[in-house]
């Protein structure tokens, strides 16, 4: 395990962005965080999360895929596609880190592979903090993820005024050494102790242990006919903001642009709270928003645990609970089916 006063992090940051890229988290103008490239005086925030996850790194809101022109029969296709160059995510919190590997079953381990995306991954570094005071709104533990132990390429924590530092994959190992002139060596005691004393934080969380044992995929149809949607998907506007700043959401549409010197086809995030997610030229097969709302949250917490070992599509980073206008999140939804079920007995 490596170390660095936290006094020096700044010469910590000069070192990587001298052969990558570096995002760190920064506070803007509202006092709200998010990523933005390091340069000399920038400031790394002190807020637990960004209002947007990391996930924009991989999979960004918008992108441009292929440009074409047709001059009569004759079709010209250009890939615009640049090399990706190396980069590096500092202070990525353990439920982003996550949500990376959610959209990897996705993205990387089904077929076809997604190219650009893959393209980003291969040449991004994450560099992971432990959350030292997690938020009421977190709920992280109810999906066994431990932001006392975040993933990454490298882990890192802030105890005591130092960081400390290990490296979980070659890509972190390529990177610590890279930068262990500015590095001391460092035993894991206070580590240890921050391990366990976010630990004890979290367990008191309000929302550390919800109960999910409702959406096990042998009750599918019996959730997906659940009077509960009609009372928890009443105030939804269907502004989809919760989709927008959801590490794991990965829907999207693709739309092309006459440029008046061809076309480009643009790749942009979508939500399956929009009322023309579904719309089809014959059919729009979800005309409500119950219908919209259900079907955001049977993926997260159904659909998707389905098709995935059990793991669920949410990670607990709580940014739902703290954007929403109408305050509906899927902890309500959650609390709902296990009042519905006590109801029931």
């Amino acid at each position: 395990m490596l170390s660095l006063s936290a006094e020096k992090i700044d010469g910590f940051f000069k070192a990587v962005a001298a052969s990558k890229n570096l995002y760190i988290p920064v506070d803007n103008t509202s006092g709200k965080a998010n990523f933005q490239k390091w340069s000399e005086g920038t400031k790394l925030s002190s807020q637990l999360k960004t209002v947007r996850s990391a996930k924009d790194f991989f999979f960004p809101k918008t992108e441009n895929l292929v440009n074409y022109k047709i001059d009569g029969k004759s079709v010209t296709v250009e890939d615009p596609r640049k090399d990706v160059e190396d980069f590096v995510v500092f202070g990525v919190r353990a439920c982003d880190a996550k949500s990376f590997e959610i959209i990897d079953n996705v993205y990387l381990k089904m077929t076809p592979v997604d190219s650009y995306y893959k393209n980003r991954r291969d040449h991004g570094t994450v560099v992971t903090l432990a959350c030292s005071e997690p938020a009421q709104t977190c709920f992280c533990p109810t999906y066994k993820i431990d932001a006392a132990n975040p993933a990454g390429d490298v882990s890192a924590w802030l105890a005591d005024g130092t960081y400390y530092f290990l490296a979980n994959t070659d890509k972190g190992k390529s990177l610590l050494e890279s930068v262990k002139s500015v590095l001391s060596e460092a035993d894991e005691k206070a580590v240890d102790a921050e391990k366990k004393a976010i630990s004890e934080k979290l367990e008191k969380l309000p929302f550390a242990h919800l109960d999910l044992s409702k959406f096990d995929g042998k009750n599918m149809m019996k959730v997906f006919n659940s009077k509960v949607w009609d009372r928890v998907s009443e105030a939804c506007l269907g502004c989809g903001t919760c989709t927008y700043v959801c590490p794991t959401c990965m829907c999207f549409d693709v739309r092309d642009f006459d440029t008046g010197n061809g076309i480009k086809q643009v790749r942009c995030w979508d939500s399956c709270m929009y009322n023309d997610f579904t719309q089809m030229a014959a059919e729009n097969p979800r005309h409500t928003q119950k219908e919209r709302s259900r079907q955001r949250f049977m993926h997260k917490l159904v659909y998707y645990p389905m098709a995935h070992d059990g793991l669920c599509s949410c990670v607990g980073c709580g940014r739902c609970l703290e954007s929403c206008p109408v305050n509906m999140n899927i902890v309500k939804v959650i609390k709902a089916f296990n009042e519905e079920a006590a109801e029931e007995k």
